[in-house]
């Protein structure tokens, strides 16, 4: 190694130290966290992205139908996937806290609740799917209602499925075992892909090809991962007999992280969901425009997203030790981090733009309206989108899920939802007005969160 070379490493070492090494975690057990995350995250949104171009060979009406259901999809997965972030808090304040037993008894009960949460909500779906369909896409044209029905009876079989795997994967980051995590999300990602490839792309089946595949996958996904857990982890020991006794103590700890996250997801999506139905006004290709800028979007999101993740895991193991300075340090840095990302993405992929657009075959005079929305995104993103999802995510592991509960809501039905519908609307914007509005919400989130971790209640909440 010549003394450029030593130089270099050196430098990057000191710069490593300076923002991510603290008290409680050095920048070696950080990075050791959010690599996996980030290799999980880029392999789930290039998949999606490989999917929603797949599904593009089925027709607009397809392409509509799928990403109209996943939007709901979304919305009612966020529930159970919020409870199992709310045992993510706990096992990694427990963790940092030096207590393993409770850590095995938090894990456990978290993938319980989990279980009875996507069951419940599996069962009124199916149960109550037409009416809830006529609200949201009644005005949709017929192939693509008849298409978003098969869609959506398929997912709501498969979500006790991710569920279970949801709360496995969130205790084990938890305790900061994120490769097990990636090994587990590749597994049943890539038979998804590959299922999908087989009955979607040969076979013509359609939106019942993605069905049956998005099943076969989560029912692997869901095995594999209690395997892991019963027979090879030694953090979380999971045991049925254990899984089948509900502790209320516990529970309870859960719940006051995982049900104010779990409201926040239901109307923040359900906001999303409004958004849907101004944009069914607008007609199926104005749904297909916006389908494809936010499968676009999610790929100059993966680092970004992957800090989100993993700063639930350090700021959690820090608040456990009740070192504040480390997690205000992490959050710090992370959010630079991220913004960093945003920069370094948008200048590798919007020269890609003439690439990526013609995954989705989409029609000629949609490609400029998509590209609009893109760089608005790449250009707003960098400033306003991390400390407007980082932040919260980093105030919840400290346990202030009442506060970043209600500051999401209102800023998503204030801003999103009700302005979105002026400018799209009433003004006449269309869709370039709906994405406008989702903008102006980053930046009113962002000084939100921002004003609130200047202070001290977001660190006071002792859960451990």
């Amino acid at each position: 190694m010549n003394k450029l070379e030593l130089n270099i490493r050196h430098r990057t070492v000191s710069i490593l130290d300076k923002y991510f090494t603290g008290e409680s975690i050095d920048y070696k057990k950080i990075f050791a966290v959010i690599l996996p995350i980030f290799v999980d995250q880029a392999f789930l949104i290039l998949m999606s992205l490989l999917n929603t171009a797949m599904i593009s060979s089925a027709g607009v009406a397809a392409v509509s139908a799928v990403s109209m259901v996943d939007s709901l999809n979304i919305f009612l997965a966020n529930v159970f996937i919020a409870v199992a972030t709310g045992g993510t808090v706990m096992v990694a304040q427990y963790k940092g806290s030096g207590n393993s037993a409770m850590v095995s008894k938090t894990a456990t009960q978290a993938i319980s609740a989990c279980t009875i949460f996507s069951v419940l909500i599996s069962a009124l779906v199916i149960i109550f799917h037409t009416p809830i369909l006529n609200m949201l896409f009644g005005k949709a044209d017929a192939d693509v209602f008849q298409n978003a029905r098969i869609y959506l009876i398929g997912s709501c079989l498969s979500y006790p499925l991710i569920a279970i795997f949801q709360a496995v994967i969130g205790s084990l980051r938890g305790v900061g075992e994120t490769k097990p995590c990636l090994n587990l999300s590749l597994l049943m990602n890539l038979t998804n892909t590959i299922l999908n490839v087989l009955l979607i792309t040969i076979f013509k089946m359609g939106v019942e090809g993605l069905v049956i595949s998005t099943i076969l996958a989560r029912v692997l996904g869901m095995v594999a991962s209690l395997i892991y857990v019963l027979k090879y982890n030694e953090s979380i020991r999971f045991r049925f007999k254990n899984a089948l006794h509900l502790d209320l103590s516990i529970l309870k700890k859960v719940m006051f992280i995982g049900l104010p996250f779990a409201a926040e997801q239901i109307f923040f999506n359900g906001g999303k969901l409004l958004t849907q139905t101004f944009i069914v006004q607008l007609g199926t290709l104005s749904m297909t425009v916006y389908a494809i800028g936010n499968a676009i979007m999610m790929l100059y999101q993966i680092g970004p997203n992957s800090l989100g993740i993993a700063i639930v895991t350090i700021v959690g193991q820090c608040v456990g030790r009740r070192n504040i300075e480390d997690a205000r340090k992490f959050i710090f840095s992370l959010i630079g981090l991220s913004s960093i990302s945003f920069v370094f993405a948008g200048l590798l992929l919007l020269p890609l733009f003439p690439l990526l657009i013609k995954l989705f075959n989409p029609p000629d005079e949609i490609v400029p309206t998509i590209f609009t929305l893109i760089l608005i995104s790449a250009i707003a993103q960098p400033i306003l989108w991390s400390p407007s999802f980082i932040m919260p995510s980093a105030l919840r592991a400290a346990g202030d899920s009442n506060f970043t509960s209600i500051a999401s809501l209102l800023s998503m039905w204030l801003l999103r939802v009700v302005l979105g519908y002026i400018l799209g609307i009433t003004l006449g914007f269309g869709i370039i007005g709906v994405w406008v509005a989702m903008i102006v919400e980053w930046g009113a989130r962002g000084i939100i969160f921002g004003w609130r971790f200047k202070g001290k209640k977001w660190y006071a909440h002792k859960l451990v």
